[in-house]
């Protein structure tokens, strides 16, 4: 899968440089760095999803009236980044559905008798109607196609494999940054954001008290990896 993102930023130090210049220079100024590359500071690699450093949800309109949102805690991923040609670049999502958090606070044994499950996180995660992680433990997501969209956003379209199905979805992503060294791990990192919507229906889910689309939204850090060793020579 491919990604493609671009790198382009304003010099913060030439525009407060400029600030003190006439106008007409100003705007000179701040033409002539807009335009210019900053150079990747990541160097190429594989990047791990950092999960203390990471959030992804998913909403969905609840009676007509309001956005439902849950958030999944186990998530796994990682970018292979080729800073000299970002359309080699790769990523690759995993999430397991059995981590769903609803942050449900009322009596749901109470109220819920006859569903058999003990709360109201295990019913989203395990009953059929809803993700049904015994049977369909994992959900993915490998980008196929990236379509740049700005100076730091593009529009990442991959397959999304849930419920044992695999359709296109796309997700608008933006590049955050990155770092030389993490201020801990003292190892480069990078950042992204993404959000996203698909049909349920599209994967088989049936439509009850909530609607059709859900949206997704993804934060994240990921962090570089140790690179492997070289083969062994035959």
């Amino acid at each position: 899968m491919k990604i493609k993102a671009s790198l382009i930023a304003v010099s913060l130090a030439a525009l407060v440089a400029a600030c003190g210049q006439p106008a007409a220079q100003n705007e000179g100024a701040a033409a002539t760095t807009a335009s210019a590359p900053v150079e990747l500071k990541a160097p190429a690699g594989v990047y791990a999803l950092d999960p203390t450093h990471a959030t992804l949800q998913a909403s969905v309109l609840h009676n007509s009236i309001s956005n439902y949102t849950v958030r999944f805690n186990k998530i796994d991923g990682k970018v292979t980044l080729d800073p000299a040609n970002l359309e080699n670049s790769s990523v690759e999502f995993t999430v397991d559905p059995s981590s769903v958090d609803a942050n449900y606070p009322g009596d749901y044994t109470g109220t819920h008798v006859n569903s058999g499950f003990k709360s109201w996180n295990e019913d989203i995660a395990n009953s059929p109607s809803n993700l049904n992680a015994r049977q369909f433990p994992q959900m993915t997501f490998k980008s196929t196609k990236v379509t740049k969209t700005g100076e730091r956003t593009a529009d990442v379209t991959g397959d999304l494999t849930f419920l044992g199905v695999t359709k296109p979805v796309t997700f608008k992503a933006t590049f955050n940054g990155e770092i030389e060294s993490h201020p801990f791990l003292q190892v480069p990192a990078i950042g992204f954001a993404a959000e996203g919507t698909f049909k349920r229906t599209d994967f088989g889910m049936a439509l009850g008290y909530v609607g059709d689309e859900v949206t997704v939204r993804f934060d994240g850090e990921f962090l570089k990896q140790a690179d492997a060793a070289p083969a062994a020579a035959q």
